[in-house]
C-alpha cells in the first residue's frame, strides 16, 4: 500500500452511511473528489473497521484522520444519534494506526466548509452577493441545516484561523409571524408542549406543518413521509403546496433570527438534507422577504447574503478544512 506525504483519512458519519476521501493537507484544493466513497454503516461492526475496508479498496494508508460524526462528541467519546455506533476517538486512532485523530460535530464540519466553498458550489438566494473572502480577513458565518432535525451552527474567521461554532440553536424556540401561524403553534403545542424550530424546520417537521394546516383545513391527510409532502406539492396539491410555502417562510424568519444572534454580517448558508430538494422551491419562495423581516434591523438584514450550499460532500469538505486548520496551528504557520 501506498501513503501520500501530507493525506489524511476524512469522514463524515451518518446514521445510514459513512462516506469516506482523502485529503492532501498540502494543496490549495485539498478535498481528493475522486478519492469519495461510501459505505451504508450496517455493513461494518465498527467506524475502524469502515475506515479500514475504505483504505484497504484505496489500495492507500493515512497516519491521521479527521471525522465528523452525526451526535455528540463528548471528550474522547461519540455517539452517533440513529445508529447504535459508540466511537472511541483513541481506541479506533489504535485500530487504524494513527497518530492522530480527531472527532468532530457533524456541524461543526458543515461550518467549516465554508472556508473551502468557492461561488462554483453555492446558489444565491435573495439580491445579496456573496464571495469567498481573501486570506486573513475576519468574517462571521452562520449555517442551518434542515434534515432529520435542524442544525445550527457558525464560523468565525480570525487572523487566519477558523473557529467552528457548535450550538443547539434548533432547540429555540419558534415564533410565529402570522395569525395562520399561530394557529400552527397552536395545534403542535398539543402534542409536544413546547414547540422549538426544529419542530417545523426539519423534515418531520415538514409534515408537522402539512398534519397542523390540514387540521385547519378539516381533512385527514394520512400517515406521510416528508417525501410525500414534497410529492403532493409537485402534483397540485393545495395543502401540501402551502405546508411547503410556510416551512420555508419559517426557515427564512429562522435563518435570520440566526444571523442577529450570531452576528453572522457575512453571511448564512443552508445545508442539510432538505435544501437541495427544495432548491427551487427556496429560490421562488417567501424565505428571503421573512430573512430580511427584521423591523429595525430589516435594511441591514437585506444586504446579508444567503447562499444554499450545493457541493456533494461538504461534510467531507469541512472534515478537509478543519484539517488544513489544524495542520496549520501546529505547525507556526499561524501567530
Amino acid at each position: 500500500m501506498s501513503q501520500a506525504a501530507n493525506a489524511v483519512l476524512v469522514a463524515d458519519i451518518g446514521g445510514t452511511n459513512a462516506r469516506f476521501a482523502l485529503a492532501d493537507i498540502s494543496a490549495s484544493v485539498p478535498l481528493d473528489q475522486n478519492s469519495i466513497d461510501e459505505y451504508p454503516v450496517t455493513e461494518f461492526a465498527s467506524l475502524a473497521d469502515a475506515a479500514a475496508h475504505y483504505l484497504q479498496q484505496q489500495g492507500t494508508t493515512a497516519s491521521s484522520g479527521v471525522f465528523a460524526v452525526a451526535g455528540r462528541v463528548d471528550g474522547d467519546e461519540a455517539r452517533i444519534t440513529n445508529h447504535p455506533w459508540v466511537i472511541s476517538r483513541s481506541r479506533t486512532a489504535a485500530q487504524l494506526g494513527f497518530s492522530e485523530l480527531h472527532l468532530i460535530n457533524d456541524f461543526v464540519a458543515q461550518a467549516m466548509s465554508i472556508a473551502l466553498l468557492g461561488t462554483q458550489d453555492v446558489v444565491q438566494i435573495g439580491g445579496a452577493s456573496w464571495s469567498p473572502a481573501p486570506a486573513g480577513e475576519s468574517r462571521n458565518y452562520c449555517v442551518l441545516g434542515p434534515g432529520t432535525g435542524l442544525g445550527v451552527g457558525g464560523l468565525v474567521a480570525r487572523d487566519g484561523r477558523n473557529y467552528p461554532l457548535a450550538t443547539e440553536g434548533g432547540h429555540a424556540s419558534f415564533a410565529p409571524a402570522s395569525p395562520e401561524q399561530i394557529r400552527i403553534l397552536e395545534i403542535l403545542s398539543a402534542q409536544f408542549g413546547r414547540v422549538s424550530n426544529e419542530r417545523l424546520i426539519c423534515g418531520p417537521g415538514l409534515v408537522n406543518i402539512h398534519r397542523a394546516l390540514s387540521e385547519i383545513a378539516d381533512t385527514d391527510p394520512g400517515h406521510l413521509q416528508p417525501a410525500d409532502v414534497t410529492a403532493r406539492a409537485t402534483e397540485g396539491d393545495a395543502v401540501a403546496a402551502r405546508a411547503v410555502e410556510v416551512f420555508l417562510e419559517i426557515f427564512g424568519a429562522v435563518a435570520g433570527d440566526a444571523v442577529l444572534v450570531q452576528g453572522a454580517w457575512d453571511g448564512v448558508f443552508l445545508t442539510g438534507g432538505l435544501v437541495p430538494r427544495l432548491l427551487h422551491q427556496l429560490q421562488h419562495s417567501g424565505f428571503r422577504q421573512r430573512f430580511e423581516s427584521k423591523g429595525r434591523f430589516s435594511a441591514t438584514m437585506s444586504q446579508i447574503p444567503s447562499m444554499a450550499i450545493t457541493h456533494p460532500c461538504p461534510g467531507l469538505l469541512g472534515a478537509a478544512a478543519y484539517a488544513v486548520d489544524m495542520q496549520r496551528a501546529a505547525s507556526g504557520a499561524i501567530a
